[in-house]
């Protein structure tokens, strides 16, 4: 079939404003969107710009916008967003990101507001020998944060975002309930500032935007409900 892509593009060298170019190129419907613009980029123009990695879903790294709905180019076909031959597959950076060049994004503020949950265990408990055991259970409570590849597409879909720029946003605090409810960590206190800020997860008001964005379907809205309970009950204490 005959695919046309539109495609924003933006060159701060070169552009005052971006624009949309569209490629027309023949594709099969089971082509993933990644391997379309790889085929642009190699065959039609070597100066797109966009980021991937392993081209399996796990890396995170070629989130963008398709249609007007955050997910990776690797996981999208092109028969579920091109419905005919004249129908443009419109194709965008992710939001709320500031764009290098064309489809690729700094990431800089994303990572920060990451680094502010402190996204990693804390304890006082000294290992001595062999390992930290948890029971299945235990494990189980904190299997959907894990899943987490910190691919933006969450903080892109986020409607909140755009009143509010400075809101901590989905990915930070999916990363922040990872360790909260590991039963080793001991770090809620110090995740504490950073959560219970009037930009932390306060603004969200269930959208559920960055739930139906995730391409892991990580249950991101129910997350944030939790930690929003967990700072209530612990203010009650």
């Amino acid at each position: 079939m005959e695919v046309t892509l539109s495609i924003k593009r933006f060159d701060p060298e070169r552009n005052e404003e971006a624009y949309f170019q569209e490629f027309v190129l023949e594709a099969e419907p089971t082509d993933r969107l990644l391997d379309v613009l790889m085929r642009i980029k190699h065959e039609q123009d070597g100066s797109l710009s966009f980021r991937k990695s392993c081209a399996h879903g796990v890396c995170g790294s070629d989130a963008m916008r398709i249609n007007g709905k955050d997910g990776l180019a690797c996981k999208t076909l092109i028969q579920d967003v091109a419905k005919g031959n004249k129908d443009p597959v419109i194709v965008e950076p992710l939001r709320f990101f500031q764009v290098q060049k064309d489809l690729l994004v700094d990431q800089s503020a994303f990572f920060e507001s990451y680094r502010s949950v402190r996204p990693y265990l804390i304890s006082d408990r000294v290992v001595k020998e062999k390992e930290w055991l948890q029971s299945p259970e235990e494990r189980k409570e904190f299997d959907d944060p894990t899943k987490c590849i910190l691919c933006g597409a969450c903080v892109s879909a986020c409607p909140v975002k755009i009143e509010n720029p400075e809101f901590l946003g989905p990915a930070a605090i999916v990363q922040a309930a990872r360790f909260n409810k590991d039963s080793r960590d001991k770090g809620f206190t110090d995740r504490l500032p950073a959560l219970n800020d009037p930009n932390g997860v306060w603004p969200c008001r269930n959208h559920f935007e960055c739930t139906r964005a995730c391409p892991r379907e990580i249950k991101v809205t129910k997350l944030i409900n939790e930690t929003k309970k967990q700072i209530k009950e612990r203010q009650a204490d």
